[in-house]
């Protein structure tokens, strides 16, 4: 693997504070054409992108969201508890030089008449669009960006489809904010290898015994 992918992969952070300088549609789009190239099931792309350029529209989506979520919390008596959470959320979202909604479609995905494997293709098209969001968080990162992966649309997913005038066949999956860094986090941690990698059944450590 080449040193300069391995470091965008163990470099990357999750950047929630940015500089105001302005992120183009121009640079927008590249890192997203970027993102078109991670894998897929069946190579169906299930990927779509809505850049949120108009100030008033993000506003409204963003308010339309946390009022959703807000209902939600309160009728679970956990509002008070998370309130600081919405608006810093709130913050972020409005403040962030460019906001992308990541969407799933599953138009090209197969289509089965039994649930097991309807459910299996919407894990495939999930994992499918995981996959390019990664793709564009790292692309991000390698050409000096700072970007975060959020998944608040999944709370609210009529609301953003409204605001955003979407069909109702594609759903809404994440929010990624991007701009110039103005932060730079510590790194986080992580599960030990031995903790995560098994070899040939659950539990057993994969064992590295006389190999370099």
């Amino acid at each position: 693997m080449a040193n300069a992918v391995v470091e965008a992969i163990s470099k990357r952070r999750s950047i929630r504070r940015y500089s105001p300088q302005v992120v183009s549609n121009t640079a927008v789009r590249r890192l997203l054409e970027i993102a078109s190239w991670a894998p897929s099931a069946h190579n169906a792309q299930p990927w779509r992108f809505v850049v949120v350029s108009d100030r008033a529209v993000r506003g409204l989506l963003v308010d339309r969201m946390a009022e959703a979520y807000s209902k939600d919390l309160e009728r679970d008596g956990l509002l008070e508890a998370r309130r600081d959470l919405i608006e810093s959320s709130r913050r972020l979202f409005l403040e962030a030089p460019a906001l992308i909604v990541a969407c799933l479609t599953m138009e090209k995905m197969h289509r089965y008449p039994d649930e097991k494997r309807r459910r299996a293709e919407l894990v495939m098209g999930v994992q499918s669009l995981a996959a390019s969001i990664t793709t564009f968080l790292l692309a991000a990162h390698a050409e000096g960006y700072g970007a975060c992966w959020f998944c608040a649309p999944l709370f609210c997913q009529d609301e953003v489809r409204q605001v955003l005038r979407m069909p109702s066949s594609v759903e809404p999956q994440a929010i990624i904010t991007i701009g110039l860094p103005d932060e730079q986090p510590p790194p986080p941690t992580r599960i030990n290898a031995e903790s995560i990698v098994f070899e040939n059944c659950w539990g057993r450590p994969l064992s590295l015994a006389g190999q370099v």
